[in-house]
């Protein structure tokens, strides 16, 4: 591949990344998604500030905008070349998504925290992975209660998989998953300090309020 394609590649998948669903959902019922609840332009403050089904909905967007560049930038780099795309095209691409997700252009490079989008891209590049990731979110969650701590846990637990599954033949995968892992955590200092504040709110726990006043993940 050439550098020049590489960028191709690159911008196309940041710019699917940047859609913010989030913003756009919560925008067709009415409601600006960053003065809300947490203000986060996230799967989460949607379901907590609009509803469960706007949150799953904006949830399964998210995850198509991060598995969508991971599965077809290989696909269209070996159409474009007739070579095969280099081995780890796919999850750059992937965290090239993210990347537009926490930075997105569209909204002054103000966005979510990748959760979701981090999500997709496990499931189309590194799905062992992934199935670790989800079975320690889903561990977490119902532990503690707190959809912030189980973000975390899985931020932690998936590139400890990835290294266990793949790192024997392929470093560069791991490499990248821990790199996504650390960028998940960084994202949530927030969290922490509310949970160190006893201010984050809990799984099924009432809604949020104003940006400001309870804020959540």
């Amino acid at each position: 591949m050439t550098p020049w394609l590489w960028a191709q590649v690159l911008a196309a998948s940041y710019a699917a990344g940047s859609i913010p669903f989030a913003w756009l959902i919560a925008k067709a019922k009415g409601v600006d998604i960053r003065t809300v609840g947490s203000g986060n332009v996230g799967a989460t403050n949607v379901a907590r500030s609009i509803g469960p089904v706007w949150g799953v909905l904006t949830f399964v967007l998210d995850a198509v905008k991060g598995a969508a560049p991971a599965l077809v930038a290989p696909a269209v780099v070996r159409q474009w070349t007739g070579e095969a795309a280099p081995p780890a095209l796919g999850l750059v691409c992937g965290l090239a998504a993210v990347a537009g997700h926490t930075w997105p252009v569209f909204l002054r490079f103000k966005g979510g925290k990748g959760v979701a989008t981090s999500a997709g891209v496990l499931l189309a590049a590194a799905p062992g992975a992934a199935a670790a990731g989800l079975a320690v979110w889903l561990a977490a969650a119902f532990v503690f209660r707190y959809v912030s701590v189980a973000s975390i846990a899985a931020a932690m637990a998936t590139p400890l998989a990835a290294w266990i599954l793949y790192g024997a033949a392929d470093r560069v995968r791991p490499g990248l998953l821990t790199a996504m892992g650390a960028l998940i955590i960084w994202r949530h200092r927030s969290n922490v300090e509310r949970l160190l504040a006893g201010t984050e709110p809990q799984i099924g726990g009432r809604k949020s309020g104003p940006a400001g006043v309870v804020r959540g993940d």
